[in-house]
């Protein structure tokens, strides 16, 4: 009997998935209707810290994109509490995106591609190229969320950037993630890993 590499973490899967990466932000959503700002981005926090959590007790190990959301909403969200200012958890959206941008900039000007590191598993047979414009393409579309967020919260009501931020990133990101999938299929993905009849 084959075993298992010993170096393969187990991931989350299905609803415990997605409780864990929506879960906080649907929180946030809640505690803002219901209350205020700061109430929201307080539960924010408590939420963001119990995915962490759970995280580890199902896995055994946090991914490193949710330890970097959760320093980020734990370092925002602190200054928003203790200054009494809402518009450092309006801007940790704004800080998230570009150092998103950032990474995979430093990473393809170094020769290191950080998005296929992190998700080559996922994405059979695409080729370098492929992942090149894959990293290209999502480090522009993390700029243009940047400048998106500093719109919708600076020129709209909280109440707008409140929706924008729960659903209308995360559509546009589902949406552009879907519009990719053409250009990888060129580049060699393989979609159907069910094996082939001789």
């Amino acid at each position: 009997m084959t075993e298992p590499a010993a170096t393969e973490k187990p991931e989350l899967t299905g609803w415990k998935k997605i409780a864990v990466d929506f879960g906080p932000l649907v929180v946030f959503f809640i505690a803002y209707n219901r209350f205020d700002m700061f109430v929201a981005t307080a539960a924010f926090m408590v939420a963001i810290a119990a995915a962490v959590t759970a995280s580890w007790i199902l896995t055994r190990h946090v991914p490193a994109m949710l330890w970097f959301t959760a320093a980020l909403v734990g370092f925002f969200g602190a200054l928003t509490l203790w200054l009494k200012d809402e518009t450092f958890i309006k801007m940790k959206p704004t800080a998230v995106y570009l150092i998103f941008a950032a990474i995979l900039g430093f990473g393809l000007a170094t020769g290191r591609n950080y998005l296929k590191n992190l998700f080559e598993k996922a994405f059979t047979g695409l080729s370098d190229a492929g992942w090149q414009q894959l990293t290209i393409r999502w480090a522009l579309f993390f700029v243009t969320m940047a400048i998106a967020n500093e719109i919708a919260w600076r020129a709209f009501s909280t109440d707008i950037w409140v929706h924008f931020k729960t659903w209308g990133d995360t559509l546009l990101t589902f949406i552009f993630a879907l519009t990719q999938i053409p250009m990888m299929k060129k580049h060699g993905l393989v979609l159907d890993d069910k094996p082939k009849d001789p």
